[in-house]
């Protein structure tokens, strides 16, 4: 455990001298906590006390990022931005939103025109999964979207229903709402981070029935978009 420790904090020193400061506050916080259980299980009284000054140091860097990201957020300035190149692979919902979802997070807001087709829509399910499965203790979620068109309409009503029915059980209240003139995609959690893509949730190439597998396994291709 302590070589995963020292992995994950060389890491956190790495990001942070890159200025990419709220990765290195995840590797920080990941590190302590490993290290912890390290001195924990440590008897050597010398070791223990060295364990103590670096997990100190580490503690006091991890909390100055962090203060210093929150002045940043209330200024509006800070600002990361990835571009996911088409046919790319590795960027599920989880990669992109874990650094934004601490146990804060209790309320979200998205907004997307395209939670309307059956895939869509299932991208939608996993995005609350996501938050469900998470460390946030999200209580409730706000979708606004556009109404699919013709026959298809009443399928889109239905899965969301399902869908709401299913978040209702583990304590997850789900808010839809249409409206025609919606355009923008952007995702809001209440803890001050604004997440805009390109594509919105739909960023994920529409799968075939054969490559169904890739939902399972994580390996799903996507179409280029801007996450920022």
């Amino acid at each position: 455990m302590e070589d995963s420790a020292v992995s994950v904090l060389k890491r956190a020193v790495e990001l942070d001298e890159a200025s990419r400061y709220q990765e290195s506050l995840v590797c920080y916080q990941e590190g302590v906590a490993l290290l912890l259980k390290v001195l924990r299980a440590t008897k050597d009284e010398k070791k223990k006390n060295h364990y103590k000054d670096k997990i100190s140091g580490y503690i006091d860097r991890a909390e100055y990022i962090k203060k210093y990201l929150e002045k940043e957020k209330e200024d509006g300035k800070y600002h990361k931005q990835i571009k996911i190149e088409e046919n790319m692979k590795g960027f599920c919902y989880e990669k992109l939103f874990q650094e934004y979802l601490d146990n804060t997070v209790t309320e979200v807001w998205v907004e997307d025109p395209y939670i309307r087709q059956v895939h869509q829509l299932y991208n939608f399910l996993r995005f609350c999964e996501m938050l469900v499965k998470g460390p946030c203790k999200v209580k409730r979620i706000h979708l606004v979207t556009s109404h699919e068109e013709g026959s298809k309409k009443n399928q889109q009503m239905k899965i969301l229903e399902e869908i709401e029915q299913s978040l209702k059980g583990f304590g997850v209240a789900l808010d839809v709402l249409f409206s025609p003139s919606i355009h923008d995609r952007e995702i809001r959690f209440n803890n001050g981070w604004v997440i805009k893509i390109g594509r919105g949730l739909d960023y994920f190439k529409k799968p075939e029935v054969s490559t169904i597998f890739y939902f399972i396994f994580g390996k799903e291709w996507f179409t280029g978009c801007l996450f920022s």
